[in-house]
């Protein structure tokens, strides 16, 4: 059990498992948080019915899993999985600014947009979390490796589902929305920043 804790300490995790923590984190905070306010608001952004509009919002957040999810598989095989985990994180920020953008604008369409890219961001990055860590890792390290990624994960969309309907409900709610997710991305894209160059079975 120690073992796989001892793997945060390493490069060859320790980077990844961080990215990953804060990309499921940062998904689930803007989501929760947009669906709480759109709920909540509904009147302030659209004559839809509270309960279509949060449909909506999940709808379009999921869709980008059927539409991309083979194409970047593909890219996951093609490209540098480090390399390819950096330029998705890059993609998060551009994502929060749309956001942010979307807030102050007072627009709908920008911040169901900024969702639907959320959701791509996360098909995007989908392959390269369960690729990477075959290639980083020792054969007996892959079971507690995986089992650590998946606990974390877990851990972050509780975390974010739970922060972002908080931050929903506070007064000056958008803009701690847009800050919030906008450093987490940031500090998402500094963390995939250590990521190792794969190479095969990199034992570091």
């Amino acid at each position: 059990m120690s073992s796989q804790f001892a793997l945060l300490k390493t490069r060859r995790y320790g980077p990844f498992f961080g990215t990953q923590f804060l990309g499921a984190f940062n998904d689930n905070l803007f989501k929760n948080a947009l669906v709480v306010l759109l709920t909540f608001q509904t009147t302030q952004w659209t004559a839809m019915k509270p309960e279509l509009l949060a449909n909506l919002a999940a709808g379009i957040f999921i869709l980008p899993f059927f539409l991309s999810s083979a194409t970047a598989g593909q890219l996951a095989d093609k490209f540098d999985k480090s390399r390819l985990a950096r330029l998705v994180k890059v993609l998060e920020i551009v994502i929060m600014l749309i956001a942010g953008v979307g807030f102050w604008l007072h627009s709908l369409a920008s911040l169901l947009f900024a969702l639907f890219l959320l959701g791509l961001h996360s098909t995007l990055f989908g392959p390269v979390k369960y690729a990477i860590l075959p290639q980083h890792l020792r054969e007996e390290e892959l079971v507690g490796g995986n089992a650590l990624i998946e606990a974390g994960t877990f851990v972050a969309i509780l975390i974010g589902t739970l922060f972002g309907g908080l931050l929903a409900g506070i007064e000056g709610g958008k803009a701690w929305i847009t800050t919030g997710c906008l450093l987490t991305a940031v500090l998402g894209y500094l963390t995939s920043r250590g990521i190792p160059k794969l190479r095969r079975r990199n034992r570091r």
